[in-house]
């Protein structure tokens, strides 16, 4: 059993919650004006705004995970056992170094915007400012700027073997993401638990599991089971959420770097790169 997972309906072995949360201020940059991206309430046709690789992908995406399945060096299991990836002890070990640095640089609403604003693929789930997200590395490219402001939590997610994504992800008070799955089975999600409220009910369901975040602690977890996410309490849940590379063999490694190596030259992806960049331009105008 995995001992960071927290699978049982009480908060019994979570960590105390430490230091105040700092105010939000209200001046908040639109990036929609900067990059022309569609803001995250218009209606969105996001399935036809996707890259052909998706569209059709999504239709082929049983066969290609089965054949990725099968070429696994680890569990397919929805949560996996966090000893099989030895460098989820270097997030344990730095985890506070990494809190206060997410503290300085994210948790104000001008630093991270909607999800939905800079990602396409996420703008069907998180379509109001209630999922933030401030991106260290996306979809395989640096964030080089917010890097630069997090080098503590740069110098650890560099170690991290195939990474393909890590961002701060920042979830308000009665906030709610829908049930949803994951693209491809060639990623593995982790989270790093660092604010996680005690006034009230925090959880994730991955499958047919319910699972809770511990400050300090690794979750790991394959989304392309469905999942979904409540914060039931009064204050803002923080993660350090990393993507990284499936460990396989051949012929699911060769599908899976031909499948990613394909998605991150897509415009879809510029779009993502491009929006992180435009948000943090209209931060350095804003007079605060």
């Amino acid at each position: 059993m995995n001992a960071s997972v927290k699978i049982k309906d009480s908060d019994a072995g979570l960590r105390p919650n430490s230091g105040a949360r700092p105010s939000y201020p209200s001046r908040i940059p639109d990036v929609t004006a900067v990059s022309g991206a569609p803001h995250p309430d218009d209606e969105l046709k996001a399935e036809g705004g996707r890259p052909l690789i998706l569209r059709v992908g999504k239709h082929l995406r049983g066969f290609f995970d089965a054949l990725i399945s099968s070429s696994s060096l680890v569990s397919n299991d929805p949560v996996l056992d966090m000893r099989d990836f030895a460098w989820t002890q270097l997030l344990r070990d730095n985890w506070e170094a990494i809190r206060e640095e997410a503290i300085t640089v994210a948790l104000q609403p001008e630093a991270a915007p909607s999800l939905a604003t800079i990602s396409p693929d996420h703008r069907a789930i998180a379509r109001v400012n209630m999922w933030r997200s401030f991106f260290l590395w996306g979809y395989g490219y640096p964030a080089e700027e917010n890097l630069e402001r997090c080098p503590n939590t740069t110098r650890v997610i560099e170690q991290i073997p195939g990474l393909n994504t890590a961002f701060f992800s920042i979830l308000a008070p009665g906030t709610h993401i829908p049930d949803h799955r994951g693209v491809t089975k060639a990623l593995i999600t982790c989270h790093l638990g660092l604010i996680v409220p005690k006034d009230g009910d925090v959880r994730m369901r991955v499958d047919d599991r319910i699972v809770r975040w511990a400050e300090g602690e690794t979750l790991v977890f394959d989304d392309t089971y469905q999942h979904e996410v409540w914060n039931d309490t009064g204050n803002t849940r923080v993660v350090l959420l990393i993507q990284f590379a499936r460990p396989l063999r051949n012929p699911g490694k060769w599908i899976a770097d031909t499948f990613l190596s394909i998605v991150r030259r897509t415009a879809f992806v510029k779009e993502a790169r491009d929006n992180v960049i435009a948000w943090n331009a209209a931060v350095k105008q804003m007079d605060i």
